[in-house]
């Protein structure tokens, strides 16, 4: 396996700012270069649907919503078929490591206990504890956990995302994604919010149970201090910082727009009405 000296995993929830995180350290070409290669569930190989987020909550509307509205699975399958697991983690480990030895990921807690699952799949791992396997396979790790204060917000871009299928605004800009009709849906909003949060509070519960102090990344600063945050991430991660260092601001752009902000109105307005009438 090709190993990296130190590594970290960025610790994340759906639209919580990891992937301007992850831009970020990759463009130091000093960091990593961080991607999500293990967000796959066990069941089936592929991300979630858009409406497996919805499993417990799913009505004849977000059915009729989400109808012909789901990608092809098998440009996402990991591992590709007729690679194992293992193989595929070391290609996931090259190609995520810097010439200078580190390697960085992502993983949202959705796919965590999956992923952890299927690294026990492989023989040698099987009895390790989590904490231990994970610095086995990944050396000297570090823990970045990202969050957003936004948390409406947050559900709010996830909700347009899986509606689309599209998960950066460039991607409708360079004729990447598809451009549909989005449809305001309380109740799903709703569950992505508390979704959000039950994803938080097991990260949490992880680092807590596990001894973990993570580097916390709170997307809002990120976007104030972009320069500032990045810097103090290659400090946390010990590494080297060429004095000549030029930090140039991201190329994702900002997807919260007019229809965001008025759905967050929107849904306030009957998150309030509903507590009302409890």
């Amino acid at each position: 396996m090709h190993r990296p000296f130190t590594s970290y995993i960025i610790c994340a929830t759906q639209r919580s700012g990891s992937t301007l995180l992850c831009e970020a350290l990759k463009n130091t070409n000093l960091a990593g270069y961080p991607e999500e290669y293990f967000d796959a569930l066990k069941s089936t190989g592929v991300p979630r649907r858009p409406l497996e987020y919805f499993s417990e909550i799913l009505d004849e509307e977000l059915i009729a919503i989400f109808k012909g509205r789901e990608r092809p699975d098998e440009e996402q399958r990991q591992p590709p078929p007729g690679m194992s697991y293992q193989d595929y983690l070391e290609h996931a480990i090259k190609i995520s490591t810097s010439p200078n030895g580190v390697f960085g990921t992502k993983v949202m807690w959705g796919y965590f206990p999956d992923f952890i699952s299927k690294l026990r799949d492989i023989p040698q791992y099987q009895e390790l504890p989590t904490t231990t396997l994970l610095s086995t396979i990944f050396p000297d790790p570090h823990y970045i956990y990202v969050t957003r204060r936004d948390k409406i917000g947050q559900a709010i871009s996830l909700w347009k995302a899986l509606q689309t299928w599209v998960w950066r605004k460039e991607d409708v800009t360079n004729n990447i994604g598809p451009t549909r009709h989005l449809y305001f849906h309380f109740r799903a909003i709703d569950h992505l919010v508390q979704l959000i949060e039950q994803y938080e509070e097991s990260w949490q519960q992880f680092f807590a149970e596990h001894d973990i102090q993570p580097f916390t990344i709170v997307y809002e600063e990120l976007v104030e201090t972009y320069e500032a945050t990045l810097r103090a991430v290659l400090r946390e991660l010990n590494i080297a910082v060429p004095a000549n260092l030029i930090v140039r601001n991201g190329k994702l752009q900002r997807q919260a727009d007019e229809l965001s902000t008025s759905w967050i109105q929107q849904y306030n307005f009957m998150k309030q009405a509903a507590q009302v009438t409890l």
